[in-house]
């Protein structure tokens, strides 16, 4: 019988139901539709939820709801489908994120290809078609974990950190692509050059992306974003936006 899906307390914070314990496509899925059936139920003592990579957490204050009654309802919702098969949320946008591979910009792509088995030239005409997802958000305030790419780009972090990487810097490890929302040393190996924020604290909507959103990290020249970086005003970057749920 599986472990999964399973619910956890999370100290009086609330619950966390767990579907897998490590990262899956089909995970991934379930937790992003289950917090949204969870969303629409509309039940008074579920103060927000989120999701990690393959969790979806609902926070209640567990002192003024019995845990037990909590979770029979998780329960049953559970019961009522299977998740690891459900569809993904409606209300999901697609971001077409123009993107420099390479150069004194991104100086880790030559690295990050032949770690995946494939020329500079291939690295960029992978990644630059590939739609990932956005899995989760975290680490900083609206970061995108994306993916997931081919399983040749299950390559490793860095054994060292470097020491920066800057805003908008698109990083690449385990077969997951990053955008990063400020400068920031990492392990991972940092192969693109946006001008995407993903974090804007004086919008209306400080997080540009929610998970469920697609992406897709085109190619353009150094001077096509040089041009974007000067005259952006908006944080997109250039991107361009499609409802696509």
């Amino acid at each position: 019988m599986s472990q999964f899906p399973r619910i956890r307390s999370v100290g009086m914070a609330g619950l966390l139901v767990q579907f897998a314990d490590a990262m899956s496509e089909p995970a991934n899925r379930a937790a992003l539709a289950f917090r949204a059936a969870v969303d629409s139920q509309g039940w008074p003592e579920v103060r927000e939820t989120s999701t990690s990579l393959v969790s979806a957490f609902v926070s209640v204050d567990l002192g003024a709801t019995p845990v037990e009654a909590l979770t029979e309802k998780l329960s049953d919702l559970l019961a009522s489908r299977d998740w690891l098969d459900a569809p993904l949320p409606e209300g999901r946008t697609l971001w077409r994120v123009p993107t420099l591979y390479g150069t004194d910009a991104a100086p880790q792509l030559a690295e990050a290809a032949e770690a995946a088995g494939l020329s500079p030239e291939e690295a960029v005409a992978e990644l630059s078609q590939a739609r990932v997802r956005v899995l989760t958000i975290g680490f900083a305030p609206g970061q995108p974990y994306t993916g997931e790419l081919a399983e040749h780009w299950n390559i490793p972090r860095q054994q060292a950190l470097s020491k920066a990487v800057p805003q908008g810097a698109l990083v690449v490890a385990i077969r997951q692509l990053i955008v990063f929302t400020n400068t920031t040393p990492t392990g991972w190996r940092h192969i693109g050059q946006t001008a995407f924020r993903t974090f804007r604290p004086d919008s209306e909507r400080p997080f540009a992306l929610s998970p469920g959103d697609e992406m897709i990290f085109h190619n353009i020249t150094a001077t096509e974003l040089s041009r974007i970086q000067s005259t952006d005003a908006d944080g997109d970057g250039g991107a361009q936006r499609e409802e696509i749920a």
